[in-house]
């Protein structure tokens, strides 16, 4: 799908298929974040040093959008926890995939915690973002899967 095909290479290097990531959701999970104040500035300075693509809440998105400089991909995280939380491994949605595409993003991604409680919610949500990813030509999806200290495979 040609869809797919354009946020794909909004992503990653066209030439080389590879690409650099940042991360800049941490604000929602640790609160403000120094180097992550100024929103364009920061979102600047990543892509003139290369990255193809950042990884934002949608909170994040207008914040960051810089209306200036070299073009870069966006991924909006659909899930989230706070260090206040009694159980900060606990990641839940809090967006959808088709706001996530309203608000432009090229790719989604989620975060699940392997071995903790909420473990199958978490995997289940997984699974509902890939269906909803479907109808738009499965717009790229990451799964941020981690084991949680004390996981034992086996």
């Amino acid at each position: 799908m040609i869809g797919k095909q354009i946020r794909l290479e909004r992503i990653m290097d066209r030439n080389t298929g590879r690409s650099v990531i940042i991360p800049m959701d941490h604000g929602f999970t640790l609160g403000q974040v120094e180097g992550l104040l100024d929103m364009p500035t920061i979102v600047d300075d990543v892509s003139a040093g290369g990255a193809n693509a950042i990884i934002l809440h949608k909170g994040m998105v207008k914040g960051g959008h810089r209306k200036r400089g070299r073009d870069i991909g966006l991924i909006v995280h659909l899930s989230a926890s706070t260090s206040m939380n009694p159980d900060p491994n606990d990641k839940v949605l809090i967006c959808t995939v088709e706001e996530a595409i309203t608000l432009g993003a090229d790719a989604v991604s989620i975060h699940i915690n392997l071995g903790a409680p909420q473990e199958s919610r978490m995997i289940e949500a997984a699974g509902i973002i890939s269906q909803e990813c479907q109808p738009v030509g499965d717009a790229a999806s990451h799964h941020d899967i981690r084991p949680r200290k004390g996981y034992r495979s086996g």
